[in-house]
């Protein structure tokens, strides 16, 4: 079996074939809502595309269900544009190329987009099937839930009728979900005094690749490696032993990816340049057998480079190495409440040459959002003791669990009954849209599940085709037994 189009639930696979081939990366979704809007009104089915792009498709109860309570299924339409460095891709234009290996579904040197192509899948196969059992169904597909959950934000309040929200963005079969990790993005700006190159110096650039990244909510307790925190580390050891001085950095990408790679353009003293060279493999090894369990394809090196023109005066340098230095970043705390659930994290993803000022970008997650904002309050104060200036922006609320919620009630019961077990009852430490969407419809009984799907917002990313079957059927067998009104 060569293609996803030949496995099996076949509507789900089928479906989220056609989505692996439509270009959708956050905030470029046009071509996909084009798509989802031609799916809908190709069924003959009311649908919807809001003022920001998101997309309500409404099919009635089949007959005898009509009694039950409303149905929305939710996912999101975009997906996280990461590939190899070696892997040429545009994510504007190209379909992402699957494979199949030992019984998970991968990508070709790309994010696959099963997070959460798989779960708009799904929901369009329920729209699509006439044999089905279940009451009024919604399919909210959300857009730019990625780098701002965009969607769920503009969505607007009463134009949703249903009574439970049924979310699709989870990746462990076998659990549900019933709270999630609210979150805040934090930016700081150097603005660095511009200094000619002076005579006498060599120039290189360091590399920082080859590390795992992943989902800065759902992978990070796993101990990966953080690219910005190496080259930090370098450029700190190189600026004290080398006197190495920094043109430009170039680190990360996604506030909600773990940073894989960083790039330094630097100069140094012709007469330092072999105690430098013959230092970078000295730290890489050091730093390899720190992360040899977690990063086994880490490279640290130096190339070359052109001499560059400018260099950040040594007062920034300083400042931006010792507040990088001092970032918080990782898994920060545990839940009390829920076993083995980070409670609060922090991501510092993106360091980044912009023009003439460089920029750090991080996001700060927490199961409570006093413990989170207080987070993103210290960040700001350590950039700004270091001449950064510093603001949080885009937060949005976490979901507070409800332990007496029916929808989860009614699933435990399909769950033993269907596979003779009890599902694993969660608090997710990534975002989910629950929490806004809950803020916006207060009425809503609302839970997350989904098939396994590993390391996504990465290059690794992996779908298990086993539990598709096992997640389309949980879902087929839960919409027959949702409760009447």
């Amino acid at each position: 079996m060569n293609s996803i189009k030949d496995l099996e639930p076949n509507g789900v696979w089928k479906n989220f074939y056609s989505l692996t081939q439509i270009p959708r990366p956050s905030k470029k979704e046009a071509k996909v809502i084009a798509f989802m809007k031609a799916f809908g009104e190709g069924l003959g089915l009311e649908t919807i595309v809001d003022a920001v792009g998101n997309i309500i498709i409404r099919k009635p109860a089949t007959p005898g269900y009509e009694d039950r309570k409303g149905v929305i299924l939710q996912a999101h339409l975009d997906m996280v544009p990461q590939k190899n460095a070696d892997t040429v891709h545009d994510f504007e234009n190209d379909p992402i190329e699957t494979y199949i290996e030992d019984g998970w579904v991968k990508a070709k040197g790309t994010t696959l987009g099963a997070d959460n192509g798989v779960g708009a899948a799904a929901a369009m196969a329920v729209l699509e099937s006439k044999t089905l059992e279940h009451g009024p169904i919604e399919a909210l597909f959300t857009i730019d839930e990625e780098t701002g959950m965009t969607g769920a934000n503009a969505l607007e309040s009463g134009v949703l009728k249903g009574d439970i929200l049924i979310n699709m963005d989870s990746e462990t079969e076998g659990e549900l979900y019933v709270g999630c990790a609210g979150g805040i993005d934090t930016v700081g700006v150097f603005t660095p005094t511009m200094e000619a190159v002076g005579e006498g110096l060599k120039a290189y650039q360091l590399i920082v690749k080859g590390l795992k990244g992943g989902h800065s909510g759902m992978d990070i307790n796993l101990g990966r490696g953080n690219a910005n925190k190496f080259m930090n580390t370098l450029l700190y050891r190189c600026t004290e032993n080398f006197g190495l001085r920094l043109a430009t950095i170039n680190g990360g990408s996604l506030r909600n990816a773990i940073p894989r790679e960083s790039f330094a353009t630097v100069v140094i003293p012709a007469d330092k340049e072999n105690e430098f060279l013959a230092y970078i493999p000295e730290f890489e090894a050091v730093v390899k057998e720190q992360f040899a369990n977690t990063e086994p394809f880490l490279s640290i090196t130096a190339e070359p480079a052109e001499m560059p023109k400018e260099v950040i005066d040594m007062n920034t340098q300083k400042n931006l190495i010792e507040a990088i230095a001092a970032y918080p970043n990782g898994a920060l705390g545990m839940s009390k409440d829920f076993e083995g659930t980070v409670e609060t994290s922090s991501n510092l993803a993106i360091v980044k040459t912009e023009g003439n000022e460089i920029m750090t970008a991080s996001l700060q997650r927490g199961l409570v959002d006093a413990k989170k904002d207080e987070l993103a309050a210290q960040i700001r104060k350590l950039l700004t003791e270091h001449g950064a200036k510093a603001e949080s922006s885009g937060e949005y609320p976490g979901w507070q669990p409800n332990i007496n919620s029916p929808i989860l009630k009614t699933m435990q019961k399909v769950y033993k009954e269907k596979y003779g077990k009890e599902p694993k009852i969660m608090v997710i430490h990534a975002g989910l849209e629950c929490g806004i969407l809950g803020s916006k419809y207060p009425n809503w009984d609302m839970i997350s599940f989904g098939p396994t799907l590993v390391f996504p917002h990465s290059p690794d990313e992996a779908l298990k085709i086993e539990t598709v079957t096992l997640f389309w059927d949980f879902l087929s067998e839960t919409l027959k037994n949702i409760p009447n009104k």
